[in-house]
């Protein structure tokens, strides 16, 4: 029998409900919320959302308490991080050591979740997810309140990533408040940005504008960061919300690229008059329980569960399940003992009878190695000084080697590296300066024109052994007597 999946999904100015049995919608409702009830997805009013919520399953006579939660992905941050192979009992705290390098916010107010993704051999590539504790923690509280027990939980852009069958595609998710905008790449959401829309903006046609030139920059962003394989014209774009519903206005969205635009499909079977469209991210939601069942697509790989820890269903201690069998058990140890040693005493005696006759040689066998001892000790304290000398020596020696080692490994790291610099750039660009420090190169340099900049830039990157190349800068540095100059900065890691 198909599994029954409820999911929830609170927006700014909704509560949308949405109930599954395997791949087949069965129910929905919306109800709309008061203004300021919850504010770019932090619950305001607790009380008042949590009493809405049971009165819309009230009226819909659903009874289960268990839900898959999602919340707005606003203020969250994502990032794909490679780490060196390690034992998973001390994944965590690396991960979040290098959380701590790699976003701009305290760990102190988001909560982290991440997940594994494939990669090659001798690393681990982590999925990270992070959203604020106050946004979360009201959530919660809310969905408590109204006597749900979530024990999954996600971020809408991560749900909307996992509905599309195809391994590269861009998502852009247009509602009243906001707006989203994934791109997807080898099956991972490789870029997440959420846009917050001007409030004064009533209309779409208002708000195009503002989500055009989001779009555009995520686009060259990614491309700039992706030379090797950039987002081509061919690359299905996919939209949700109120521009899926406005196809005139889906050439002014996506400007010069022409990327094919069309309303994002769902994979599911729903009834005559569902609306796809209003319920997607809950269609995303309950995707998370149907992983399995859809191996051998291209949909999205990530599916991480992101609900806090402290919020997750206490686990039964083992020793309570365990302790009643292991009662019963302990009494038939004891009667076995008891049976072990009854038939023990007769061996014992014996043992005794043949230890004594053994007795003499025993005896002359403890004074030679008594013997042995005293003539140890007379030497030890000719041989303490020397052990102490060839200690020191060897630490002495072992700091020289280290030294030397890492020295020459370095040396040949940034050997390498400049005569690639060197040997790929182009007959007309001049360098300036070449900064190599801790793994992240940065060249700066001039040339007559951006076409061989991005020709150099290609061929950096290209070349292999570059996990990142980031042009950071181009700028028309002067134009005088018909001469034109062009100073860049690239960052390679």
């Amino acid at each position: 029998m198909a599994k029954k999946t409820v999911t929830i999904f609170l927006r700014d100015t909704n509560i949308n409900l949405l109930v599954m049995t395997g791949k087949r919608v069965v129910r929905w409702a919306r109800s709309p919320l008061e203004p300021g009830l919850v504010v770019q997805g932090v619950v305001r009013e607790e009380t008042q959302v949590a009493d809405k919520i049971k009165e819309l399953l009230h009226l819909q006579k659903i009874g289960a308490n268990r839900v898959i939660a999602g919340m707005s992905g606003i203020n969250s941050l994502y990032r794909l991080i490679t780490l060196p192979e390690m034992p998973d009992a001390v994944l965590d705290e690396a991960v979040k050591r290098e959380a701590k390098r790699v976003l701009p916010v305290s760990l102190d107010e988001v909560y982290l979740s991440f997940q594994e993704v494939p990669s090659g051999r001798g690393e681990k590539r982590l999925f990270l997810a992070t959203y604020p504790r106050n946004m979360a923690d009201s959530l919660l509280r809310t969905m408590r309140k109204a006597g749900l027990e979530p024990y999954l939980m996600d971020l809408a852009p991560l749900a909307l990533a996992r509905i599309p069958d195809e391994s590269r595609a861009i998502i852009v998710n247009s509602r009243a408040e906001h707006a989203d905008i994934i791109v997807i790449e080898e099956r991972l959401p490789q870029l997440i940005r959420v846009l917050s829309l001007p409030s004064e903006a009533k209309s779409l046609s208002e708000r195009l504008p503002a989500i055009s030139e989001e779009l555009t920059r995520t686009v060259m962003f990614y491309n700039s960061s992706h030379m090797e394989k950039p987002l081509a014209a061919s690359v299905p774009l996919f939209v949700v919300g109120e521009l899926a519903e406005a196809p005139d206005s889906w050439p002014s969205l996506v400007g010069r690229f022409g990327f094919p635009v069309s309303p994002l499909p769902v994979p599911v079977e729903y009834p005559e008059g569902f609306p796809t469209n209003d319920l997607t991210v809950n269609i995303g939601l309950a995707l998370k329980e149907l992983t399995e069942e859809r191996g051998g697509g291209n949909f999205s790989i990530v599916n991480l569960n992101t609900l806090p820890e402290v919020y997750q269903p206490k686990r039964i201690p083992l020793s309570r399940v365990l302790a009643p069998a292991g009662i019963i058990i302990g009494l038939g140890i004891l009667v076995y003992i008891g049976y072990l040693a009854q038939q023990s005493r007769g061996e014992t005696e014996t043992l005794k009878s043949r230890l004594e006759a053994s007795a003499p040689p025993l005896a002359q066998q403890q004074k030679d190695i008594a013997a042995i001892k005293e003539q140890i000790k007379q030497t030890e304290p000719q041989t303490k000084p020397i052990d102490a000398q060839i200690a020191q020596v060897k630490a002495t020696a072992a700091v020289f080697t280290s030294t030397q080692s890492s020295l020459n490994i370095n040396r040949s790291t940034v050997d390498a590296d400049m005569d690639k610099i060197v040997k790929l750039l182009p007959s007309e660009v001049n360098l300036l300066t070449v900064n190599h420090a801790r793994g992240v190169i940065t060249i700066t340099g001039v040339a007559p024109d951006e076409d061989y900049i991005f020709e150099y830039a290609r061929a950096l990157r290209e070349s292999g052994g570059v996990s990142a190349l980031v042009i950071s800068s181009i700028a028309l540095e002067e134009e005088e007597e018909e001469t034109v100059r062009y100073s860049f900065e690239f960052l390679l890691q």
